[in-house]
Protein backbone atom coordinates (compact mmCIF):
# COMPACT_ATOMS: atom_id res chain seq x y z
CA UNK A 1 0.00 0.00 0.00
CA UNK A 2 1.33 3.37 -0.95
CA UNK A 3 2.00 5.91 1.77
CA UNK A 4 -0.50 8.72 2.08
CA UNK A 5 0.11 11.84 4.12
CA UNK A 6 -1.21 15.34 4.50
CA UNK A 7 -4.88 14.36 4.78
CA UNK A 8 -7.03 12.23 7.07
CA UNK A 9 -8.87 9.95 4.63
CA UNK A 10 -8.90 9.52 0.88
CA UNK A 11 -12.12 8.38 -0.72
CA UNK A 12 -13.11 7.99 -4.36
CA UNK A 13 -16.67 7.25 -5.46
CA UNK A 14 -17.33 6.28 -9.06
CA UNK A 15 -20.87 6.35 -10.40
CA UNK A 16 -22.56 6.16 -13.77
CA UNK A 17 -25.02 4.17 -15.84
CA UNK A 18 -24.82 0.34 -15.94
CA UNK A 19 -21.95 -1.17 -17.97
CA UNK A 20 -20.15 2.15 -18.36
CA UNK A 21 -16.87 0.85 -16.93
CA UNK A 22 -17.14 1.80 -13.25
CA UNK A 23 -15.52 -1.34 -11.86
CA UNK A 24 -12.63 -1.24 -14.35
CA UNK A 25 -11.78 2.36 -13.46
CA UNK A 26 -12.26 1.77 -9.73
CA UNK A 27 -9.99 -1.27 -9.71
CA UNK A 28 -7.07 0.60 -11.26
CA UNK A 29 -7.52 3.66 -9.05
CA UNK A 30 -7.62 1.48 -5.95
CA UNK A 31 -4.37 -0.15 -7.04
CA UNK A 32 -2.68 3.17 -7.77
CA UNK A 33 -3.59 4.87 -4.48
CA UNK A 34 -3.40 1.79 -2.26
CA UNK A 35 -7.10 1.88 -1.41
CA UNK A 36 -9.58 -0.88 -0.70
CA UNK A 37 -12.19 -1.51 -3.41
CA UNK A 38 -15.90 -1.91 -2.68
CA UNK A 39 -18.78 -2.43 -5.08
CA UNK A 40 -22.33 -1.48 -4.15
CA UNK A 41 -23.66 -4.19 -6.45
CA UNK A 42 -21.66 -6.85 -4.65
CA UNK A 43 -23.19 -5.84 -1.32
CA UNK A 44 -26.65 -5.97 -2.90
CA UNK A 45 -25.85 -9.49 -4.13
CA UNK A 46 -24.86 -10.46 -0.59
CA UNK A 47 -28.30 -9.31 0.58
CA UNK A 48 -29.90 -11.40 -2.17
CA UNK A 49 -27.90 -14.42 -0.97
CA UNK A 50 -29.10 -13.81 2.59
CA UNK A 51 -32.66 -13.85 1.23
CA UNK A 52 -32.08 -17.31 -0.24
CA UNK A 53 -31.27 -16.45 -3.84
CA UNK A 54 -28.60 -18.46 -5.65
CA UNK A 55 -25.69 -16.15 -6.51
CA UNK A 56 -23.51 -17.53 -9.29
CA UNK A 57 -21.48 -16.06 -12.13
CA UNK A 58 -20.38 -12.58 -13.19
CA UNK A 59 -23.60 -12.10 -15.17
CA UNK A 60 -25.93 -13.05 -12.31
CA UNK A 61 -27.89 -9.81 -12.68
CA UNK A 62 -29.20 -11.06 -16.03
CA UNK A 63 -30.58 -14.36 -14.68
CA UNK A 64 -34.20 -15.22 -13.85
CA UNK A 65 -33.27 -15.47 -10.17
CA UNK A 66 -31.88 -11.95 -10.26
CA UNK A 67 -35.03 -10.67 -11.94
CA UNK A 68 -37.10 -12.14 -9.11
CA UNK A 69 -34.84 -10.45 -6.57
CA UNK A 70 -35.11 -7.14 -8.45
CA UNK A 71 -38.89 -7.37 -8.31
CA UNK A 72 -38.68 -7.89 -4.56
CA UNK A 73 -36.18 -5.06 -4.32
CA UNK A 74 -38.49 -2.62 -6.11
CA UNK A 75 -41.31 -3.53 -3.73
CA UNK A 76 -39.11 -3.03 -0.67
CA UNK A 77 -36.53 -0.26 -0.79
CA UNK A 78 -35.07 -1.54 2.48
CA UNK A 79 -32.53 -3.50 0.42
CA UNK A 80 -31.03 -0.39 -1.17
CA UNK A 81 -30.98 1.50 2.11
CA UNK A 82 -29.11 -1.39 3.72
CA UNK A 83 -26.50 -1.27 0.94
CA UNK A 84 -26.06 2.48 1.33
CA UNK A 85 -25.76 2.23 5.11
CA UNK A 86 -22.97 -0.33 4.67
CA UNK A 87 -21.15 1.85 2.14
CA UNK A 88 -21.45 4.95 4.33
CA UNK A 89 -19.84 3.07 7.23
CA UNK A 90 -17.01 1.96 4.96
CA UNK A 91 -16.43 5.48 3.70
CA UNK A 92 -16.41 6.81 7.26
CA UNK A 93 -13.81 4.32 8.48
CA UNK A 94 -11.56 3.46 5.55
CA UNK A 95 -9.54 4.82 2.67
CA UNK A 96 -11.52 3.32 -0.19
CA UNK A 97 -12.68 3.39 -3.77
CA UNK A 98 -16.38 2.61 -4.06
CA UNK A 99 -18.60 2.11 -7.08
CA UNK A 100 -22.12 3.19 -6.20
CA UNK A 101 -25.21 4.56 -7.88
CA UNK A 102 -26.27 6.58 -4.83
CA UNK A 103 -23.32 7.37 -2.55
CA UNK A 104 -22.29 10.62 -4.31
CA UNK A 105 -25.59 12.17 -3.23
CA UNK A 106 -25.37 10.89 0.35
CA UNK A 107 -21.91 11.84 1.59
CA UNK A 108 -19.62 14.84 1.43
CA UNK A 109 -16.30 15.44 3.17
CA UNK A 110 -12.78 16.67 2.41
CA UNK A 111 -10.67 14.49 0.10
CA UNK A 112 -13.68 12.61 -1.20
CA UNK A 113 -13.64 12.66 -5.00
CA UNK A 114 -16.84 11.91 -6.89
CA UNK A 115 -16.53 10.82 -10.49
CA UNK A 116 -19.38 10.37 -13.00
CA UNK A 117 -18.74 8.14 -16.01
CA UNK A 118 -20.88 9.00 -19.00
CA UNK A 119 -21.57 6.58 -21.85
CA UNK A 120 -24.14 6.10 -24.59
CA UNK A 121 -26.58 3.19 -24.55
CA UNK A 122 -24.96 1.65 -27.63
CA UNK A 123 -21.41 1.73 -26.30
CA UNK A 124 -22.48 0.43 -22.91
CA UNK A 125 -24.45 -2.38 -24.55
CA UNK A 126 -21.40 -3.32 -26.61
CA UNK A 127 -19.27 -3.37 -23.47
CA UNK A 128 -21.82 -5.59 -21.72
CA UNK A 129 -22.06 -7.93 -24.71
CA UNK A 130 -18.27 -8.31 -24.84
CA UNK A 131 -17.97 -8.69 -21.06
CA UNK A 132 -20.77 -11.21 -20.56
CA UNK A 133 -20.61 -13.03 -23.89
CA UNK A 134 -24.16 -12.22 -24.95
CA UNK A 135 -25.74 -10.89 -28.14
CA UNK A 136 -25.66 -7.14 -28.68
CA UNK A 137 -29.44 -6.88 -29.05
CA UNK A 138 -29.89 -8.72 -25.74
CA UNK A 139 -27.44 -6.35 -24.06
CA UNK A 140 -29.30 -3.35 -25.49
CA UNK A 141 -32.57 -4.58 -23.99
CA UNK A 142 -30.93 -5.15 -20.60
CA UNK A 143 -29.38 -1.68 -20.62
CA UNK A 144 -32.73 -0.02 -21.34
CA UNK A 145 -34.44 -1.92 -18.52
CA UNK A 146 -31.70 -1.22 -15.98
CA UNK A 147 -31.53 2.47 -16.86
CA UNK A 148 -35.28 2.82 -16.42
CA UNK A 149 -35.34 0.87 -13.17
CA UNK A 150 -32.51 2.91 -11.66
CA UNK A 151 -34.30 6.18 -12.38
CA UNK A 152 -37.47 4.98 -10.64
CA UNK A 153 -35.77 3.32 -7.67
CA UNK A 154 -33.56 6.26 -6.71
CA UNK A 155 -36.22 8.88 -7.30
CA UNK A 156 -38.53 6.97 -4.95
CA UNK A 157 -35.80 6.27 -2.42
CA UNK A 158 -33.96 9.61 -2.20
CA UNK A 159 -35.74 12.04 -4.50
CA UNK A 160 -32.88 12.74 -6.92
CA UNK A 161 -32.92 12.23 -10.68
CA UNK A 162 -30.24 9.65 -11.40
CA UNK A 163 -28.31 10.53 -14.54
CA UNK A 164 -29.69 14.08 -14.67
CA UNK A 165 -28.83 15.69 -11.33
CA UNK A 166 -25.03 15.65 -11.53
CA UNK A 167 -24.23 18.74 -9.48
CA UNK A 168 -22.73 16.61 -6.68
CA UNK A 169 -19.88 15.34 -8.87
CA UNK A 170 -16.35 16.72 -9.06
CA UNK A 171 -15.45 15.20 -12.43
CA UNK A 172 -17.32 14.03 -15.53
CA UNK A 173 -15.61 11.60 -17.89
CA UNK A 174 -17.07 10.54 -21.25
CA UNK A 175 -16.31 6.91 -22.11
CA UNK A 176 -17.57 7.48 -25.67
CA UNK A 177 -14.78 9.95 -26.43
CA UNK A 178 -11.77 8.24 -24.89
CA UNK A 179 -10.98 4.66 -23.89
CA UNK A 180 -11.00 3.48 -20.28
CA UNK A 181 -7.21 3.16 -20.07
CA UNK A 182 -6.80 6.84 -20.93
CA UNK A 183 -9.63 7.84 -18.59
CA UNK A 184 -7.91 6.00 -15.76
CA UNK A 185 -4.63 7.80 -16.45
CA UNK A 186 -6.41 11.18 -16.55
CA UNK A 187 -8.28 10.47 -13.30
CA UNK A 188 -5.17 9.33 -11.44
CA UNK A 189 -3.14 12.29 -12.64
CA UNK A 190 -5.88 14.76 -11.68
CA UNK A 191 -6.28 13.43 -8.15
CA UNK A 192 -2.51 13.35 -7.65
CA UNK A 193 -2.30 17.03 -8.62
CA UNK A 194 -5.11 17.96 -6.24
CA UNK A 195 -3.51 16.09 -3.35
CA UNK A 196 -0.13 17.62 -4.11
CA UNK A 197 -1.57 21.14 -4.27
CA UNK A 198 -3.44 20.62 -0.99
CA UNK A 199 -0.16 20.05 0.82
CA UNK A 200 1.15 23.44 -0.29
CA UNK A 201 -1.84 25.44 1.00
Amino acid sequence: MKKRSGFQKLGIVISGWPAVGKTTVAREMAREFGLKLYNGGDILKMIAKEKGYSITGMDWWDTDDAKKFMAERKANLFFDKKVDEALLKIMDKENAVITSYTLPWLVNRPFLFKIWLKGSENNRAQRMADRDGIRLDAAQRIIKVRDSENKVIYRNLYGFDFGSDLTVFDFFLNTDLINLKSLIEISISTIKHILSDSKTH
